[in-house]
């Protein structure tokens, strides 16, 4: 069920002095004022904290302190962790000079520009650490390299005495940042605490921000760094740090979208006032069409599933949004995948969730598709069941193609011999299961036409690698990308911009399995598409929530 609405105004607390004596035959009402709320953010005063409730009362009468906060909607807390210099900076509007560690420029080569109106400052030793991590064909060498180059572009026509005064960042283009670019031009002497080795690349970088703080005292100068460890070092000494947030799509992936919403049971009765019905006959099903208006229309998305589950014993309702226009939207009824003659390669649906995911893979008009959830929800049988239905038996696509991103979860087990195939094979471990109960389905065929249909699916499906796939454009393919949560957000535009004419991606992953470095739940790339994809009519995205896997891995997940 879905959560109900944060309050928008604090609480009123009454005092014993605020219940009026009733008098014989004289109504009377209690005196409400509003006491101001009490953030973790802000520190209460000493004097504040010390005097009771009823004497923090604000000296506006009731009303017009109730009418004021109700026209004020409360600002949604920034959960960001800021260092205590930042914030304040932030209260008196005044600008920061950030610091950035060498790991900010090669996780995002586009943070230079991601500051706003803030000042930027890189240290001498960050400029030999990028020098010294440009050599190479991986995605770090590839970052550092770019950044090197914005910076060339930077710098390349200034005059001597302007790089002192900083460079403007705005100067390639990038509108957001009114910033400006600082280098270090002459050597920081500060006092770093006895034992730290003078060094070590990250304890120069200390010193250079200890440095500014004592030469521009009343300039916030606050560390941006992505490693922990530098982090708490810096706050040891006394010196503001923080991580690098900018990289995140969502700061809470609780507020992640799901694709599915619970509707109300009084659902029709608000909005079935002036409701239009019809039915069409669309790929060989049958779809009964709803367009409606109504309050809950503006909060729908396009291809958005609802759902209304009585439980006064009347039928349930499971739909899909095909159309938002203004105030109006128009919902389609589902086919039921459920029902064992809507099978897909012998399989059924086993929960409302997985329903919809079948609804959207077996959709031609729906041309890219993610799915979330935990292990066992049947992500990956879906999407290869899906796929079989359609390059083996409609022939809407000619070949199924599978790549993923080659994390290890342990230790590496060495180079692996053979093709590209050969060498992906102990990856795919995951669609060899699938496929097993694909074929499995299949009891009236006999050993011998099992292992025919066996091998013209293998001949169906292509094992591809990742690093192979730049410049490559698939047609009439139906591609599948597996640990999609892996991937950054620029190897996820790097693959989704593969697709060619009749093309279908199917994106699945789970957030809470997440194995390259550097990478979080709110910045992974399948967070990345699943966000900037909803609400587009060519794309869907389900989150699968009951595991059906077995009840031994069902109670796993939970307890484990």
């Amino acid at each position: 069920m879905p959560l109900p609405k944060l309050p928008t105004k604090p609480a009123a607390l009454l005092s014993v002095q605020d219940y009026p004596k009733a008098e014989a035959g004289k109504a009377v009402k209690p005196r409400i004022a509003v006491v101001e709320p009490i953030t973790r953010n802000k520190e209460v005063a000493p004097q504040a904290r010390n005097k009771p409730v009823e004497s923090r009362k604000t000296d506006k009468a009731p009303a017009e302190n109730s009418r004021a906060v109700a026209d004020k909607p409360a600002k949604p807390a920034d959960t960001r962790p800021k260092s205590s210099t930042s914030r304040a900076a932030d209260k008196s509007g005044t600008t920061k000079l950030f610091v950035l560690d060498t790991n900010v420029l090669m996780h995002d080569p586009t943070s230079l520009f991601r500051f706003e109106e803030h000042d930027i400052y890189l240290p001498m030793v960050t400029l030999e650490e990028l020098d010294n991590h440009k050599k190479g064909m991986s995605e770090v060498a590839r970052n550092a390299r770019q950044v090197s180059r914005s910076l060339d572009a930077l710098v390349g026509d200034i005059v001597d005495d302007q790089i002192d005064h900083g460079i403007p960042l705005s100067k390639l283009g990038n509108k957001d940042a009114k910033g400006r670019l600082f280098f270090q031009t002459k050597l920081q002497n500060a006092d770093l605490p006895e034992g730290l080795p003078v060094g070590k690349a990250d304890n120069q970088i200390l010193g250079v921000v200890r440095g500014l703080e004592a030469e521009t005292p009343g300039r916030p100068v606050v560390l941006v760094s992505k490693d922990i460890n530098m982090r708490i070092k810096a706050r040891a000494m006394g010196l503001p740090a923080e991580d690098y947030f900018n990289d995140h799509v969502l700061e809470d992936t609780d507020l992640l979208y799901s694709g599915i919403q619970q509707l109300p049971d009084d659902f029709w009765i608000k909005h079935g006032k002036g409701i239009e019905s019809w039915q069409e006959n669309k790929h060989g099903t049958g779809y009964t069409y709803y367009r409606l208006s109504g309050p809950l229309v503006p909060t729908l998305l396009v291809n958005q599933f609802v759902f209304i589950e009585p439980k006064n014993g009347e039928p349930a309702f499971y739909g899909q949004v095909t159309q938002i226009n203004g105030k109006t939207a128009v919902l389609q009824t589902l086919r039921d995948y459920g029902h064992a003659k809507n099978s897909v390669w012998g399989i059924t649906a086993r929960n409302r969730e997985q329903n919809f995911a079948l609804n959207l893979l077996m959709n031609p008009d729906c041309d890219f598709v993610t799915l979330l959830g935990q292990a066992g929800t049947g992500k990956t049988l879906l999407a290869l069941a899906a796929g079989l239905a359609q390059v083996l038996e409609t022939k809407t696509y000619n070949e199924i193609i599978v790549t993923r991103v080659t994390v290890p979860v342990g230790e590496d087990i060495g180079f692996l011999p053979g093709t590209e195939e050969e060498k992906m094979g102990p990856w795919m471990g995951a669609f060899d299961d699938n496929l097993e109960v694909l074929n499995k389905s299949d009891s009236d065929a006999g050993e011998w036409g099992r292992a025919a249909t066996q091998d013209l699916i293998r001949s169906r499906i292509k094992i591809k690698s990742l690093n192979f796939m730049r410049g490559r454009t698939f047609v009439n393919k139906f591609l599948i990308i597996d640990e999609a949560q892996n991937l950054t957000p620029k190897q996820m535009k790097t693959l989704v911009t593969r697709a060619g004419p009749g093309t279908k991606i199917i994106c699945l992953g789970n957030i809470a399995q997440i194995d390259t470095p550097y990478l979080t739940e709110g910045s992974s790339g399948l967070t990345y598409v699943v966000d900037r994809f909803k609400g587009w009519s060519h794309s869907g995205h389900v989150t699968l929530a009951r595991g059906e896997r077995s009840r031994l891995a069902d109670h796993a997940s939970d307890v484990l």
